[in-house]
Protein backbone atom coordinates (compact mmCIF):
# COMPACT_ATOMS: atom_id res chain seq x y z
CA UNK A 1 0.00 0.00 0.00
CA UNK A 2 0.65 3.55 -0.49
CA UNK A 3 -0.17 6.76 -0.55
CA UNK A 4 -2.12 6.96 -3.58
CA UNK A 5 -3.98 3.69 -2.31
CA UNK A 6 -4.62 5.79 0.90
CA UNK A 7 -6.02 8.12 -0.92
CA UNK A 8 -8.26 6.14 -3.19
CA UNK A 9 -9.74 4.06 -0.36
CA UNK A 10 -10.55 7.31 1.45
CA UNK A 11 -12.59 8.64 -0.98
CA UNK A 12 -14.16 5.46 -2.85
CA UNK A 13 -15.40 4.76 1.07
CA UNK A 14 -16.77 8.19 1.19
CA UNK A 15 -18.46 8.41 -2.36
CA UNK A 16 -19.88 4.65 -2.01
CA UNK A 17 -18.70 4.67 -5.72
CA UNK A 18 -15.66 3.99 -7.56
CA UNK A 19 -16.46 6.55 -10.55
CA UNK A 20 -17.72 9.50 -8.17
CA UNK A 21 -14.30 8.99 -6.33
CA UNK A 22 -12.31 8.86 -9.67
CA UNK A 23 -13.90 12.25 -10.55
CA UNK A 24 -13.53 14.19 -7.11
CA UNK A 25 -9.60 12.49 -7.47
CA UNK A 26 -9.34 13.71 -11.12
CA UNK A 27 -7.91 10.20 -12.22
CA UNK A 28 -9.17 7.61 -14.42
CA UNK A 29 -11.62 4.97 -12.39
CA UNK A 30 -9.76 2.02 -14.01
CA UNK A 31 -6.84 3.02 -12.12
CA UNK A 32 -8.69 3.63 -8.69
CA UNK A 33 -10.40 -0.03 -9.65
CA UNK A 34 -6.73 -1.06 -10.45
CA UNK A 35 -5.09 -0.15 -7.29
CA UNK A 36 -7.95 -1.45 -4.91
CA UNK A 37 -7.90 -4.85 -6.67
CA UNK A 38 -4.01 -4.92 -6.18
CA UNK A 39 -4.11 -4.52 -2.91
CA UNK A 40 -6.92 -6.45 -2.29
CA UNK A 41 -4.91 -9.40 -4.11
CA UNK A 42 -2.21 -8.76 -1.80
CA UNK A 43 -4.38 -8.56 1.50
CA UNK A 44 -6.42 -11.80 -0.04
CA UNK A 45 -9.33 -9.88 1.39
CA UNK A 46 -11.89 -7.89 -0.34
CA UNK A 47 -11.89 -4.70 1.06
CA UNK A 48 -15.59 -3.85 -0.75
CA UNK A 49 -18.92 -5.82 -1.87
CA UNK A 50 -19.60 -4.07 -5.32
CA UNK A 51 -23.03 -3.95 -7.07
CA UNK A 52 -24.72 -2.21 -9.78
CA UNK A 53 -25.70 0.79 -7.13
CA UNK A 54 -21.77 0.95 -6.33
CA UNK A 55 -19.60 -0.34 -3.61
CA UNK A 56 -19.79 -1.11 0.70
CA UNK A 57 -17.18 -1.85 2.45
CA UNK A 58 -16.68 -5.64 4.07
CA UNK A 59 -15.62 -5.70 7.76
CA UNK A 60 -11.95 -6.44 6.46
CA UNK A 61 -12.62 -2.83 4.30
CA UNK A 62 -13.43 -0.69 7.25
CA UNK A 63 -10.77 -1.99 9.37
CA UNK A 64 -8.33 -1.46 6.55
CA UNK A 65 -10.08 2.43 6.17
CA UNK A 66 -9.63 2.89 9.70
CA UNK A 67 -5.71 2.80 9.78
CA UNK A 68 -5.56 4.36 6.17
CA UNK A 69 -7.67 7.65 7.81
CA UNK A 70 -5.23 7.79 10.46
CA UNK A 71 -2.19 7.34 8.28
CA UNK A 72 -3.51 10.02 6.38
CA UNK A 73 -4.21 12.28 9.20
CA UNK A 74 -0.83 11.50 10.91
CA UNK A 75 0.85 12.33 7.63
CA UNK A 76 -0.84 15.38 7.10
CA UNK A 77 0.03 16.83 10.71
CA UNK A 78 3.45 15.64 10.15
CA UNK A 79 3.73 17.86 6.78
CA UNK A 80 2.20 21.05 8.40
CA UNK A 81 5.02 20.86 11.14
CA UNK A 82 7.42 20.38 8.06
CA UNK A 83 6.22 23.31 6.11
CA UNK A 84 5.98 25.41 9.63
CA UNK A 85 9.72 24.49 10.06
CA UNK A 86 10.63 25.04 6.31
CA UNK A 87 8.90 28.59 5.92
CA UNK A 88 10.48 29.26 9.76
CA UNK A 89 12.83 32.49 9.78
CA UNK A 90 13.18 34.38 12.77
CA UNK A 91 12.36 33.25 16.29
CA UNK A 92 13.54 33.47 19.78
CA UNK A 93 13.64 30.96 22.56
CA UNK A 94 15.22 31.46 26.02
CA UNK A 95 16.86 28.79 28.13
CA UNK A 96 17.88 28.40 31.53
CA UNK A 97 20.65 25.41 32.36
CA UNK A 98 22.87 23.99 34.90
CA UNK A 99 26.47 26.00 35.47
CA UNK A 100 28.17 22.86 34.17
CA UNK A 101 26.48 21.86 30.94
CA UNK A 102 26.74 26.00 30.23
CA UNK A 103 30.55 25.21 30.33
CA UNK A 104 30.34 21.73 28.43
CA UNK A 105 27.81 20.83 26.34
CA UNK A 106 25.89 23.91 25.77
CA UNK A 107 28.12 25.28 23.18
CA UNK A 108 28.23 22.40 21.05
CA UNK A 109 24.67 23.26 20.53
CA UNK A 110 24.59 26.40 20.19
CA UNK A 111 27.00 26.08 17.60
CA UNK A 112 24.95 23.84 15.80
CA UNK A 113 21.94 25.30 16.66
CA UNK A 114 22.79 28.97 15.48
CA UNK A 115 25.01 27.34 12.16
CA UNK A 116 21.42 25.66 11.02
CA UNK A 117 18.90 28.26 12.09
CA UNK A 118 20.69 31.85 11.95
CA UNK A 119 17.45 33.46 12.28
CA UNK A 120 16.49 32.09 15.69
CA UNK A 121 17.94 34.09 18.63
CA UNK A 122 18.62 32.60 22.24
CA UNK A 123 19.27 33.76 25.63
CA UNK A 124 20.96 31.47 27.87
CA UNK A 125 21.37 31.90 31.61
CA UNK A 126 23.16 29.45 33.68
CA UNK A 127 21.52 29.02 37.51
CA UNK A 128 20.79 26.50 40.55
CA UNK A 129 18.49 23.96 40.20
CA UNK A 130 15.76 25.29 42.18
CA UNK A 131 15.74 28.20 40.29
CA UNK A 132 15.63 26.45 36.86
CA UNK A 133 12.69 24.83 38.14
CA UNK A 134 10.90 27.53 39.20
CA UNK A 135 11.62 29.53 35.96
CA UNK A 136 10.40 26.75 33.97
CA UNK A 137 7.16 25.88 35.70
CA UNK A 138 6.14 29.92 35.48
CA UNK A 139 6.89 30.05 31.34
CA UNK A 140 9.45 32.55 32.01
CA UNK A 141 12.09 30.58 30.37
CA UNK A 142 11.16 28.23 27.28
CA UNK A 143 13.42 25.87 28.16
CA UNK A 144 15.63 24.44 31.45
CA UNK A 145 18.48 22.23 31.72
CA UNK A 146 18.37 20.36 35.02
CA UNK A 147 18.26 17.38 36.91
CA UNK A 148 14.87 15.18 36.66
CA UNK A 149 14.75 13.05 40.18
CA UNK A 150 12.06 15.13 41.89
CA UNK A 151 9.06 15.79 39.30
CA UNK A 152 7.38 19.14 39.32
CA UNK A 153 3.71 19.00 38.24
CA UNK A 154 3.97 21.99 36.09
CA UNK A 155 6.96 20.84 34.41
CA UNK A 156 7.39 17.92 31.50
CA UNK A 157 10.34 16.06 30.56
CA UNK A 158 11.46 16.12 26.52
CA UNK A 159 14.44 14.05 27.13
CA UNK A 160 16.65 13.24 29.56
CA UNK A 161 20.54 11.26 29.99
CA UNK A 162 22.29 9.78 33.24
CA UNK A 163 24.48 11.73 35.16
CA UNK A 164 25.36 10.17 38.18
CA UNK A 165 27.19 12.08 40.64
CA UNK A 166 30.95 11.08 41.31
CA UNK A 167 34.59 12.08 42.56
CA UNK A 168 36.81 14.38 40.69
CA UNK A 169 39.70 14.52 41.08
CA UNK A 170 43.65 14.72 39.82
CA UNK A 171 44.90 11.93 38.73
CA UNK A 172 47.85 11.98 40.90
CA UNK A 173 45.67 12.23 43.55
CA UNK A 174 45.62 9.33 46.71
CA UNK A 175 41.71 8.10 45.56
CA UNK A 176 42.11 8.53 41.73
CA UNK A 177 42.86 4.52 41.15
CA UNK A 178 39.89 3.29 42.81
CA UNK A 179 36.96 1.61 40.88
CA UNK A 180 34.23 3.13 43.75
CA UNK A 181 34.75 5.45 45.90
CA UNK A 182 32.72 5.07 49.55
CA UNK A 183 31.87 8.04 51.51
CA UNK A 184 34.03 6.85 54.54
CA UNK A 185 37.20 7.41 51.76
CA UNK A 186 36.76 11.03 51.89
CA UNK A 187 37.68 11.52 55.27
CA UNK A 188 40.21 13.79 55.77
CA UNK A 189 40.05 14.76 52.38
CA UNK A 190 38.73 18.56 51.66
CA UNK A 191 35.91 19.03 48.93
CA UNK A 192 34.59 21.40 47.07
CA UNK A 193 30.92 21.72 46.32
CA UNK A 194 28.14 23.40 44.75
CA UNK A 195 25.78 25.15 46.51
CA UNK A 196 21.65 25.93 45.55
CA UNK A 197 19.87 29.38 45.51
CA UNK A 198 19.02 28.29 49.26
CA UNK A 199 21.94 28.81 51.02
CA UNK A 200 24.77 26.07 51.77
CA UNK A 201 22.58 22.63 51.15
CA UNK A 202 23.33 21.17 48.06
CA UNK A 203 22.12 18.26 46.53
CA UNK A 204 24.82 16.39 47.99
CA UNK A 205 23.32 17.87 51.65
CA UNK A 206 19.76 16.01 50.35
CA UNK A 207 21.28 12.64 49.44
CA UNK A 208 24.24 11.96 52.13
CA UNK A 209 22.00 12.58 55.05
CA UNK A 210 22.71 9.15 56.29
CA UNK A 211 26.14 9.37 55.95
CA UNK A 212 28.10 9.09 59.15
CA UNK A 213 31.56 10.75 58.22
CA UNK A 214 31.33 14.75 58.40
CA UNK A 215 32.21 16.13 54.72
CA UNK A 216 34.93 18.31 55.24
CA UNK A 217 34.25 21.06 52.77
CA UNK A 218 36.50 23.14 51.90
CA UNK A 219 34.78 25.81 49.55
CA UNK A 220 31.17 25.93 48.33
CA UNK A 221 30.72 27.46 45.30
CA UNK A 222 27.81 27.99 42.45
CA UNK A 223 31.04 28.33 40.02
CA UNK A 224 32.56 26.12 37.90
CA UNK A 225 35.54 27.70 37.26
CA UNK A 226 36.23 28.20 41.00
CA UNK A 227 35.49 24.23 41.50
CA UNK A 228 37.70 23.49 38.72
CA UNK A 229 40.70 25.58 39.64
CA UNK A 230 40.37 24.43 43.64
CA UNK A 231 40.71 20.68 42.05
CA UNK A 232 43.58 21.56 39.71
CA UNK A 233 45.56 23.31 42.33
CA UNK A 234 44.59 20.43 44.61
CA UNK A 235 43.32 21.92 47.22
CA UNK A 236 40.24 20.00 46.67
CA UNK A 237 38.19 16.95 45.14
CA UNK A 238 34.98 17.77 44.17
CA UNK A 239 31.92 15.85 44.48
CA UNK A 240 29.97 16.32 41.07
CA UNK A 241 29.11 14.60 37.52
CA UNK A 242 31.01 14.44 34.58
CA UNK A 243 29.01 17.03 32.67
CA UNK A 244 31.35 20.28 33.37
CA UNK A 245 34.64 17.98 32.73
CA UNK A 246 34.16 16.04 29.91
CA UNK A 247 37.02 17.55 28.22
CA UNK A 248 39.56 17.28 31.29
CA UNK A 249 38.04 14.11 32.00
CA UNK A 250 38.73 12.88 28.50
CA UNK A 251 42.27 14.22 28.29
CA UNK A 252 43.20 12.50 31.31
CA UNK A 253 43.69 15.86 33.18
CA UNK A 254 41.08 14.96 35.43
CA UNK A 255 39.58 11.40 36.55
CA UNK A 256 36.22 10.61 37.91
CA UNK A 257 35.43 7.95 39.94
CA UNK A 258 31.52 6.96 40.89
CA UNK A 259 30.34 7.37 44.37
CA UNK A 260 29.34 3.91 45.91
CA UNK A 261 25.51 5.19 46.71
CA UNK A 262 22.66 4.30 44.68
CA UNK A 263 20.61 7.49 45.33
CA UNK A 264 23.61 9.25 43.65
CA UNK A 265 24.28 7.11 40.69
CA UNK A 266 20.36 7.26 39.62
CA UNK A 267 20.81 11.11 38.53
CA UNK A 268 19.76 12.22 35.36
CA UNK A 269 20.15 15.27 33.43
CA UNK A 270 17.23 16.35 31.22
CA UNK A 271 15.90 19.16 28.95
CA UNK A 272 12.52 20.38 30.02
CA UNK A 273 9.58 22.77 29.31
CA UNK A 274 6.36 24.03 30.89
CA UNK A 275 3.64 21.43 30.96
CA UNK A 276 1.21 24.07 29.46
CA UNK A 277 3.43 25.41 26.64
CA UNK A 278 2.88 23.97 23.11
CA UNK A 279 5.84 22.95 21.07
CA UNK A 280 6.16 25.65 18.27
CA UNK A 281 8.45 24.42 15.07
CA UNK A 282 10.96 26.62 16.95
CA UNK A 283 11.12 24.74 19.75
CA UNK A 284 11.09 21.61 17.71
CA UNK A 285 14.31 22.40 16.06
CA UNK A 286 15.91 23.15 19.48
CA UNK A 287 15.00 20.06 20.89
CA UNK A 288 16.45 17.99 18.18
CA UNK A 289 19.64 20.01 18.06
CA UNK A 290 19.79 19.28 21.84
CA UNK A 291 18.20 15.52 21.40
CA UNK A 292 21.43 14.86 18.67
CA UNK A 293 24.25 16.43 20.48
CA UNK A 294 23.00 14.18 24.18
CA UNK A 295 23.02 11.03 21.83
CA UNK A 296 26.95 11.10 21.08
CA UNK A 297 28.05 12.12 25.03
CA UNK A 298 28.52 10.06 28.17
CA UNK A 299 28.01 11.18 31.23
CA UNK A 300 28.44 7.92 32.91
CA UNK A 301 31.56 6.16 34.44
Amino acid sequence: MHNAFLSYLDEVARQGSIRKAAGVLNVSSTSVNRKILSVEDSLGIRLFDRSAEGVELTAAGKIVLEHCRKTLYDFNAVKMIIDDIRDLRTGHLSVMTLDSFTFSVLPKILDRFSENYPGISLSVKASVPDMITEAVASGDVDFGVNFTKDSHPAIRIILEKSAPFGIVMRPDHPLAEKNLIKVDDLAGYPLVRTEDARGRNSILDQEMKSATTKLATHIYTNALAIAKQAIFSNHAIGIYTKIGFLEEIENRELVFVPLALKNLGDYKIGLVTSASSSIDPAKRLFISTVERTLKNLRFEP
